[in-house]
């Protein structure tokens, strides 16, 4: 059979080489095959491995951080099969970071070296070239790539999935050149990552704009948890600052006001290694007290040889913005980093259309509910690639069941209806994006000017959809976004923006319907857990044809 896999990130990546071994596999990337978010991945992998941690304990981690709202069965999928697939990854040759030291050798029972981050209770996160893990494990998985036969259409954007009889068969692509093409499938995989650009701090590459959701989401498909957006705690706070790897504080840095003062302990019991909606809202805090300063990461109490030789690519990065993060503390502030939601899917990555599939950023299998533990990203498209390219010759169960265990609300709702107008002046005040045709697919780097309904839609969701929320800010926002016109796919640009307000629009929505706090959804007008609020709630668009039965209230 013919499959057609769009992205090339660790998910993306680990379902084409496993998949290329039975079936025909082309693969599709919008920018080169290294643009990805996975490069970008500096803390590492958690992984139960060692002899002094279990697989129940990193569950037990995992489900703590997701706020109630993991789902439990794709929780122990995760965790169980983590393993094996970091294995996996050792036979590939990935160059995982070792440790000489007797201490170490005896408490894990390996010399592989470990990192702790927040929120986990065992040293398990392994690494690769200090800070560099994703970068590793992507040079790897590339090379693999390229000894498997697997057809790589690199600079192709996903504009669209092909529908017959309810199922999908295919997808609608720019080319290189920038012109429409039609690739047709018997099964697509979509891990075409998040959709950090939905917001104007991000730690994403450019090419994070959320096409895979968006698109199964315009093809009818469910999605569920988008108003859990993660904020990363600390990003680089100069212009075009990088993100500085949660694994600095697991070594022992800690977050300073501008008096000095070490302002999470009086936050959580955690301090800095608490989840990271709390260090993100506690620094948030502490940015407005002292009137938008940025806080001070301070790595001075670590021995600087250490910390020069644990976190190379960081020293390099702090250098080039003109600190010396050995002798003094490095601004840093919060940045969208990581959609907890997506296209919902079962532990396998089948989602509730018929020859699709989702894996990665772009899926929601419930394992990170409202909150993703730190370095669960990695492990999770590893896991989860590899059981969807095992799925995809597999017959579709008569009754599937999304998210494992989880009874999943499903809220329909009609698709935005905009008055056809031409853009010059929408909600007042803000202009659409000129349509833009013959543009081709760029990289993770290409420069690119800011189109008006991207800058409309980033500047929404900072303001009102962000890291904290109310119900003014939100109606507001959906009022905005739902009365800008969509974007036609004319060239790469406009489809990107088509993507992102696509998701903003949803996004919103969420937000605006989920009247509580519950990990990285912060309302101040509804600041506490409402424990009869439903953990999960799904979405889907109309008119949407159901092809199969129906169970738990979601789509088969």
């Amino acid at each position: 059979m013919h499959v057609v896999i769009v992205g090339s990130g660790i998910a993306g990546l680990t379902a084409a080489v496993r998949a290329s071994a039975r079936h025909d596999v082309t693969l599709v990337t919008k920018g080169a095959l290294r643009d990805g978010a996975t490069a970008y991945a500096q803390g590492g992998i958690a992984v139960a491995l060692g002899a002094d941690d279990r697989v129940a304990l990193h569950e037990q981690d995992t489900r703590a951080a997701a706020a109630g709202s993991a789902d439990e069965h794709a929780v122990a999928v995760l965790c169980a099969d983590g393993p094996a697939r970091v294995r996996d990854l050792l036979a590939l040759g990935v160059p995982f970071d070792r440790t000489t030291d007797p201490a170490s050798l005896d408490r894990y029972g390996d010399d592989l070296a470990r990192g702790r981050e927040a929120a986990h209770g065992r040293w398990r996160v392994l690494h690769a070239d200090g800070d560099a893990t994703g970068a590793a494990v992507e040079r790897t998985l590339v090379d693999a790539l390229h000894r498997c036969h697997v057809t790589i259409l690199e600079r192709t954007c996903l504009t669209g999935l092909v529908l017959r009889a309810g199922a999908v068969v295919g997808v609608d692509v720019l080319d290189l050149l920038g012109e429409p093409r039609r690739i047709d499938a018997d099964a697509v995989v979509l891990a075409a990552g998040g959709a950090g650009h939905l917001y104007r701090e991000t730690t994403n590459p450019l090419v994070a704009t959320g096409d895979g959701v968006a698109a199964a989401w315009r093809a009818g498909a469910v999605v569920a948890d988008l108003e859990f957006v993660q904020f990363h705690p600390t990003r680089l706070a100069v212009p075009d600052g990088g993100l500085v790897s949660e694994a600095v504080r697991g070594e022992g840095a800690v977050l300073r006001d501008a008096a000095g003062r070490r302002f999470m302990t009086a936050v959580h019991p955690d301090a800095e290694l608490a989840p990271r909606d709390v260090v993100a809202r506690g620094i948030a805090a502490a940015v407005r007290e002292q009137g938008g300063a940025p806080v001070l990461l301070d790595a001075t109490g670590l021995d600087p040889d250490h910390l020069v030789r644990r976190f190379p690519g960081l020293t390099r990065a702090t250098r080039a913005a003109g600190f010396d993060w050995t002798r003094e503390g490095v601004p840093v502030a919060p940045a969208a980093h990581y959609a907890m939601g997506g296209v919902v899917t079962d532990a396998e990555g089948r989602t509730s259309l018929p020859g699709l599939l989702a894996v990665g950023e772009t899926a929601c299998t419930g394992v990170h509910g409202a909150n993703r533990l730190a370095s669960n990203s990695l492990l999770e498209g590893l896991v989860f690639g590899v059981r969807a390219a095992d799925a995809v010759a597999v017959p579709r169960p008569a009754h599937l069941r999304l998210r494992g265990d989880a009874d999943l609300p499903v809220v329909t709702v009609p698709p935005v209806v905009t008055d056809g107008h031409d853009g010059t002046d929408v909600a007042g005040a803000h202009r659409a994006s000129r349509p833009v045709h013959g543009d081709r697919p760029g990289g993770a780097t290409h420069p690119r000017d800011v189109t008006d309904v991207r800058r409309v839609v980033q500047t929404e969701m900072t303001e009102r959809v962000g890291l904290l929320r109310d119900a003014a800010g939100l109606a507001a926002a959906r009022r905005t976004l739902d009365a800008l016109p969509d974007p036609a796919p004319t060239g790469v640009r406009a489809a990107e923006d088509r993507a992102l307000l696509d998701l903003a629009r949803i996004t919103a929505r969420a937000a605006e319907a989920r009247r509580e706090s519950r990990g990285a959804h912060a309302r101040t007008d509804h600041p506490d857990t409402d424990p009869t609020a439903p953990a999960s709630t799904a979405w889907v668009r109309t008119p949407v044809t159901v092809t199969t039965p129906v169970q738990q209230g979601v789509p088969a």
